[in-house]
């Protein structure tokens, strides 16, 4: 990985984005991409999810199939809302901006039919490899421990008690 990250990324500009946790097949495996390893790119060289910036006057929901059209060649039928992160950039003149995660389903089969448009590399992991030594941009990680461990550590007051081991692979 060139040393692009922790300040030689160059001129970054935050903006709003949907992304997808695309689950491929029924055991909970994650499609991931290899961010390029270049220059003005937030965490270059490191696995994300796929998606991107909404346009101005796009719904976040047109922006994750219009992403993932360019980026994999993917027309996607449905998705589910699964979380939102805020984040405030006040501190360097912008302001708030939010990274909204939706859940997209694929079968296996439909992996032969991606193309790879946008970064390095494309792969599937299980969360458990992910989330233990893989470079992983670090909101999509919580966001994947969140959907992947989360229904079983975070628990409403007053509810069953916690189940604190982390699903197997």
């Amino acid at each position: 990985m060139t040393e692009f990250f922790l300040g030689g990324e160059g001129c970054l500009q935050p903006a709003d984005a949907a992304v997808a946790l695309i689950i491929v097949g029924h055991d909970r495996h994650y499609l991931m991409q290899l961010r390029d390893d270049k220059p003005g790119i937030f965490y270059p060289g490191h696995w994300g999810v796929f998606g991107g910036a909404i346009d101005q006057g796009e719904s976040p929901e047109r922006t994750l199939r219009r992403e993932l059209s360019e980026e994999l060649g993917l027309m996607v039928p449905s998705m589910q809302y699964f979380t939102a992160f805020s984040f405030d950039f006040g501190f360097s003149g912008f302001g708030h901006f939010t990274r909204t995660y939706f859940e997209v389903r694929i079968e296996t089969a439909a992996m032969s039919g991606l193309v790879l448009a946008e970064g390095s590399d494309m792969r599937v992991f299980s969360a458990r490899e992910l989330l233990s030594g893989q470079h992983v941009v670090p909101f999509d990680a919580f966001a994947i421990w969140l959907h992947s461990a989360g229904p079983k550590v975070l628990q409403p007051p007053l509810s069953r008690p916690c189940q604190s081991q982390f699903a197997r692979d």
